[in-house]
């Protein structure tokens, strides 16, 4: 797995300016307002960035100008660098300013320092029209030679050029943000679904039946592990099973030792869905470098937030694991060193700190994580 080591976030919402390091877990605590969802939206519009959906993305987030931090900032730019085994870091810069109702790509740049030379090495180099990406056949930075889009980055445009570069854009373009699962009645994880191959459950759960259904035909031990997983959580689970329901389509049934007949995926409750399909994810072989969750505590039992934790430890070997909550009771299970605050600054601007790095060793010697935030001592409370 590639590591993304740090993010620099500057003039994005009340991210006015936020510069913290990326570790394989990453928890963020705060009230409400505070820029926690904020964060996990800029690691969303990098991947559209690299994806060449940065056009469509900024419309979603409510365009440009809803977007810079108010009377405060020109531009929103962001800086992430992603390690590379036995070289120095790839270092991207993104800034994108207001152009009437529309945006301009003000700058962009992918580079790298190397040994012996002076200034770092540039793989792309762009400042607004002028266009330039390093052609290894030319030895040198060229201009392209097809119609540039002026509404999507360089990154996602220029042609594969070196190994690393490419790795970085395929990394961060597959970041992938899952809000708080839909359980409703009519809800995608509720209904019988299409029999095809799936690697992960979908953002919905819209995917959960044929992911689940082929990881046991294909990977057994791995499906065993979420069963298990559930045995744990769920006493009396016995069994996922899959009963064809029309041509090509699956249901999947949940057998209960208490009860004779297997349980159907609308009648299970809304906590037992989203262990369900939290426990599908993060233990799912196709996970993206980047993996956010967005308030992942909402219907879980307290007891499942501790199984929840193993289950995103043990992810963070294959993942980046980028968490925003406001619960206390999942704080209590994790650890200082992958706990973010996020507070307020006197400007009224997002400041973000890693709790390991706060003065806490002697209230943690009496006192639990969740009790110290609680008790006010390290912010993030409004």
């Amino acid at each position: 797995m590639k590591l993304f080591k740090k993010i620099q976030i500057s003039g994005f919402r009340r991210l006015l300016d936020i510069d913290i390091n990326i570790k394989p877990i990453m928890v963020m605590i705060g009230a409400n307002g505070i820029g926690k969802t904020s964060i996990l939206e800029a690691f969303s519009l990098l991947a559209a960035s690299a994806s060449g959906n940065l056009n469509a993305k900024m419309n979603e987030l409510g365009g440009i100008n809803s977007l810079v931090t108010c009377d405060k900032a020109e531009n929103m730019s962001f800086v992430v660098d992603m390690e590379v085994p036995n070289y120095e870091p790839l270092k991207y810069e993104l800034t994108v300013a207001p152009r009437g109702t529309s945006f301009a790509i003000e700058l962009e740049t992918l580079s790298q320092k190397r040994s012996g030379y002076p200034k770092p090495f540039k793989h792309i180099d762009s400042h607004l029209h002028d266009i330039t990406y390093f052609d290894p056949s030319a030895n040198r930075l060229v201009r392209p030679t097809w119609v540039h889009n002026p509404f999507e980055t360089s990154l996602s445009q220029v042609p594969k050029m070196f190994q690393e570069p490419e790795e970085f854009r395929l990394e961060l373009g597959s970041s992938t943000l899952y809000h708080v699962l839909n359980v409703d009645s009519r809800a995608p994880i509720r209904l019988p679904q299409q029999m095809k191959p799936a690697n992960l459950p979908g953002k919905d759960g819209e995917d959960i039946i044929p992911f689940l259904y082929y990881l046991r035909e294909t990977d057994a031990d791995r499906f065993e592990s979420i069963e298990d997983t559930l045995k744990v959580a769920f006493p009396g689970f016995e069994n996922l099973n899959f009963p064809p329901v029309a041509a090509g389509m699956l249901s999947m049934t949940w057998k209960d030792k208490n009860f004779t007949k297997p349980l159907y995926m609308h009648q299970l409750s809304e906590g037992t869905l989203r262990f369900l399909w939290l426990s599908a994810l993060l233990q799912s072989p196709g996970l993206t470098t980047i993996t956010m969750i967005d308030e992942p505590e909402v219907s879980l039992h307290p007891e499942l937030l501790s199984l929840f934790v193993d289950l995103i430890r043990e992810a963070s070997q294959r993942t980046h694991i980028i968490i925003a909550t406001h619960s206390d009771r999942l704080v209590k299970f994790l650890k200082p060193d992958e706990v973010v605050v996020m507070d307020m600054n006197d400007a009224g601007f997002a400041s973000a700190k890693w709790s390991d790095t706060l003065d806490l060793n002697a209230w943690l010697e009496e006192y639990s994580l969740d009790e110290v935030w609680r008790m006010g001592r390290m912010g993030g409370r409004g």
